[in-house]
């Protein structure tokens, strides 16, 4: 029996990557979904995703396009998917942006605009969900954080690492406001994966191997390995575990520094 029968997810940044996995195991596990994006330039990239959703599965489906950090936005489209498919049950906080700057070249724009993507759009999505949910005594909200919600996996990249810690903490106390109501609100930390978003930093042979090479699996992490997370997260099995920060990250986040990294200091301190 499929874990998610005709239950109603909606999936937030699910036009590729990480998201477009996550919409793709929700429909397996028999759930209706609806993939938000961003604007018109990914709209192509989302029905792409909804077409595959309709080739090889049977639920209900649709695309609605929303920046999921304006109110407005977030209002109209769960109006969209409420009455195309019906309450929202499974919400999953997906959308983020992880802009590579060092701290001295972060630009209050950069700063507003990742907040914005990574925490703000929670606070509204669900906000705007919960009513709903706790109307029927039924909900699941999981929110893509990071390892970055832990640690400080970059020196590069500050306004996101801070973004994502913020996320945890309003998992955690969403968690326990809602909990009474029957509803769980959970959080997946992916560690580095392969998406469009690292793309660009992964090409370089040297950092992939590093990224490899730091990992105590010695491997990246899959798409499809965070939409297994969240699966179990929104399913039956997962209805005690609330205010959890599942770490899908080959245990990067319960490591030190590598007796490697320490030598490097020394030679560096050498030279």
């Amino acid at each position: 029996m499929k874990r998610l029968e005709n239950r109603v997810a909606l999936v937030t940044g699910a036009s590729r990557g990480i998201g477009a996995a996550i919409v793709e195991r929700l429909a397996e596990e028999g759930a209706y979904v609806a993939i938000n994006y961003k604007s018109p330039e990914q709209k192509e990239e989302a029905e792409k995703v909804l077409s595959s959703l309709q080739t090889h599965f049977s639920g209900k489906y649709m695309i609605v396009e929303a920046n999921v950090g304006v109110k407005d936005e977030v209002d109209r489209m769960v109006n969209e998917v409420e009455k195309t498919l019906g309450p929202v049950e499974i919400l999953v906080n997906n959308a983020g942006i992880a802009p590579f700057q060092p701290f001295l070249n972060v630009t209050e724009d950069i700063w507003d605009a990742t907040y914005q993507t990574n925490v703000k759009s929670i606070f509204l999505t669900s906000q705007r969900v919960a009513p709903q949910m706790i109307q029927k005594r039924y909900g699941k909200i999981i929110n893509i954080a990071s390892t970055a919600s832990l640690l400080v996996t970059s020196p590069i990249v500050p306004h996101y690492i801070s973004s994502k810690a913020a996320a945890h903490q309003l998992t955690k106390a969403l968690a326990i406001e809602l909990g009474q109501y029957n509803i769980n609100v959970n959080a997946v930390g992916p560690s580095t994966i392969d998406t469009e978003m690292c793309r660009e930093y992964l090409a370089d042979p040297a950092i992939r191997e590093k990224e490899i090479e730091a990992n105590p699996m010695k491997r990246l992490g899959t798409e499809k390995q965070i939409g297994d997370a969240v699966v179990f997260l929104a399913s039956e099995e997962a209805m005690q575990i609330n205010g959890h920060l599942l770490m899908v990250d080959g245990g990067l986040t319960v490591k030190a520094a590598q007796p490697e990294d320490h030598m490097q200091q020394e030679r560096e301190a050498l030279t």
